[in-house]
């Protein structure tokens, strides 16, 4: 290990809630276990109400007490961008580390980050979910550019994402990393006990659509997939975990229209972290139907609880899903989800994949993202 090193991540963390929070905090503990200074700067606003589909922004869980957080960065008002940016760019972290994931936080990550280089020490890398997002509007590309040419690097969480970077530069380095395994929700326990606990049939089959609902992830496909008298007669039933970040009412449609009732468990409050375990370890099969998707931190619950996996070819899904090893990946049609569903129960391939997965799990560690890092930054001299 060499000497410690000062690194800033500007972005979502406590009380924030959701995935963006969830990856930042556990990336700054894996560099407080490498030896070094971290501290997060966070927002104080992340979205205004009006551009949030959600019930709330905030988390009920405790905060963590192993991570400085300082909350400071309103996306709205751009006396926070400058504050921000002048604070970090005092401090001389060696590196700075921003998640890009929607054109709408350019204008201030792009700020603080412009500020901070003019300190001629700190490298500053993004870390990009999307560079170009999956519900388009006018100016993403301008705002886009911006971001990129607000940075000195990229690490990629998806091979598409790599690609799509090009159309905005082709210099700056940039290489892939997939999404590190989500393993801070706690432990794989008996699934007939979490079962009971969700109040769930203990001898009940359950497959899992977990996470926020947007239209691009391919519920209101799922729901039509399995109709199915195979599924219906075999007692196998659809477990949804998330809230809605759209309009709930066409999915309730689709589940009467299909007769679902029964086989359909709806809930659609945000899952706090201290509660994912139950809905993972409960279930045989996490299923992802997206219609689009660069990649997916679900993925990477489902490995950590090692569960097989039945997603869509879409994005970089099909890169983290080996087909017919971790699970099934299939084309975002209605007759092929539902004919791997069938094929993943009738055949009995629930311990095969398990098996599987228990391998490819070992991939995906946070020491390769913070190694991907360093290169990027290396290539930066």
């Amino acid at each position: 290990m060499g000497e410690p090193r000062k690194i800033v991540i500007v972005g979502s963390a406590w009380p924030l809630r959701g995935g963006l929070a969830a990856f930042n905090e556990r990336l700054a503990r894996q560099y407080i276990k490498n030896g070094d200074e971290v501290l997060i700067y966070n927002f104080s606003l992340q979205y205004p109400d009006f551009l949030f589909p959600g019930k709330t922004q905030y988390s009920s869980e405790p905060e963590p007490q192993d991570i400085n957080i300082v909350t400071k960065i309103n996306t709205v008002n751009p006396l926070t961008w400058y504050t921000t940016g002048k604070e970090i760019k005092r401090l001389n972290p060696d590196i700075v580390l921003i998640k890009f994931w929607i054109p709408f936080v350019a204008p201030s990550l792009g700020k603080i980050a412009r500020i901070v280089r003019k300190n001629g020490v700190s490298k500053i890398v993004s870390i990009i979910d999307n560079i170009i997002p999956h519900e388009k509007r006018l100016g993403d590309k301008m705002l886009a550019r911006y971001w990129v040419n607000s940075v000195d690097g990229f690490v990629a969480m998806s091979k598409a994402v790599l690609n799509d970077l090009d159309t905005f530069d082709k210099d700056k380095p940039k290489i892939y990393c997939p999404h590190p395994l989500y393993d801070h929700y706690g432990k794989i326990t008996d699934k007939t006990r979490a079962k009971e606990i969700l109040g769930l049939d203990p001898q009940g089959k359950f497959m899992l659509f977990f996470g926020f609902i947007r239209d691009y992830k391919g519920l209101d496909l799922l729901l039509k997939a399995i109709d199915s008298d195979f599924i219906k007669s075999n007692k196998i039933k659809l477990l949804v975990a998330g809230e809605f970040y759209t309009d709930s009412k066409p999915y309730f449609d689709l589940i009467k229209k299909h007769r679902l009732q029964d086989v359909v468990i709806m809930s659609n409050d945000f899952i706090p972290d201290s509660k994912v375990a139950l809905y993972f370890n409960a279930s045989d099969v996490v299923v992802q139907p997206y219609k689009d998707a660069t990649q997916s931190g679900v993925t990477q619950i489902a490995y950590h609880f090692e569960k097989p996996i039945i997603t869509t070819d879409v994005g970089g899904l099909a890169e983290i899903v080996p087909n017919n090893r971790a699970g099934y990946v299939v084309n975002p049609e209605v007759s092929e989800i539902r004919q791997a569903i069938i094929k993943f129960y009738k055949e009995d391939k629930e311990n095969e994949f398990i098996s599987n997965v228990r391998d490819i799990k070992k991939n995906y560690g946070w020491k390769k993202m913070t190694e991907a890092i360093d290169k990027v930054i290396n290539m930066t001299h």
